[in-house]
């Protein structure tokens, strides 16, 4: 995931925070990550895209931008945040004391989480850590928990080294988010990713996931488009049983698993209940999965 694929991943949260009383997901933090000139760009490209996403289309830019925000950019985004951000809770609850978000982007957990339990290990590239850091301290932001900065390559076999050097403890429970990954790296890379941490991490660790499932709909198919056009290529699809074989082989036990239908329902409703002009669904032939490392 490059730079502008996080940047308007960040632009969908601020804007769905901004523009709502009831929330999906709240992110408080995402926009103040962004220039002000940035989300104004990102904006105006999106309402002036309207022609892609929905030929025909009449009505205001804001209009537009509201259209193309809630029925392509944010669904997936605050899908996959809203299933994440929960299991962590459940996973801190629980005692888990280690997050490690890779391909963090501009995500902003360790910035809004306040419990000072945890130790937050953010692993992307040296590019973008560095950039997401600069925009932190721009903004004059502190986490309330430890927070270590990692970057590396996750497509090499270095990174479990510079994490453990940072601090993570291989003898520890933790939790893993790899939100946004599994689009990008071929079926081989994504299963040397998932085996590299199950290497490290204990039997009752959990890694928690989004993939692209065999049975895509339209908005997966725009967001393949919209990648291509960004330079970055969607390069799999899984079905359950394959994915559940997947982490089978890792170690891994598929703990919860929701398809559109179901994320829909855990997280939209409330937001639709608010929004009845404007309701909003989990894209079609997306999968969200917690899995949890078994005994052997």
């Amino acid at each position: 995931m490059d730079n502008m694929t996080a940047l308007v991943s960040a632009f969908a949260r601020a804007y769905h925070y901004q523009k709502s009383r009831v929330w999906v997901f709240a992110d408080s933090l995402a926009q103040k990550l962004l220039t002000d000139e940035e989300y104004i760009a990102i904006s105006k490209n999106m309402s002036g895209g309207i022609s892609f996403f929905a030929p025909g289309f009449e009505g205001t830019p804001d209009e537009a931008l509201r259209f193309v925000v809630e029925r392509q950019l944010a669904p997936s985004v605050l899908a996959r945040s809203a299933f994440c951000e929960r299991a962590i809770d459940n996973a801190a609850r629980l005692g888990c004391r280690q997050v490690a978000l890779y391909a963090v982007g501009y995500d902003t957990f360790p910035l809004r989480n306040r419990d000072g339990r945890l130790t937050v290990f953010e692993l992307d590239s040296p590019g973008m850590i560095a950039d997401r850091w600069a925009r932190i301290q721009r903004a004059g932001l502190e986490p309330a928990c430890r927070v270590e900065a990692i970057g590396c390559d996750l497509s090499g076999p270095e990174w479990k080294d510079r994490l453990i050097r940072a601090g993570f403890d291989p003898g520890e429970a933790s939790f893993a988010s790899l939100l946004g990954i599994s689009y990008y790296l071929s079926k081989g890379d994504f299963k040397r990713l998932i085996e590299g941490i199950a290497s490290i991490c204990p039997e009752g660790s959990s890694v928690c996931f989004d993939y692209p499932m065999a049975e895509g709909g339209a908005e997966a198919r725009r967001n393949r488009e919209l990648a291509a056009a960004a330079g970055e290529t969607m390069r799999a699809k899984y079905a359950y049983a394959e994915m559940e074989a997947l982490l089978a082989d890792a170690g891994f036990l598929i703990y919860e698993h929701m398809d559109a239908d179901g994320a829909t329902g855990a997280f939209f409703a409330a937001y639709n209940r608010e929004n009845p002009a404007h309701e909003m669904r989990a894209p079609e032939g997306v999968g969200y999965c917690l899995a949890v490392k078994k005994g052997r």
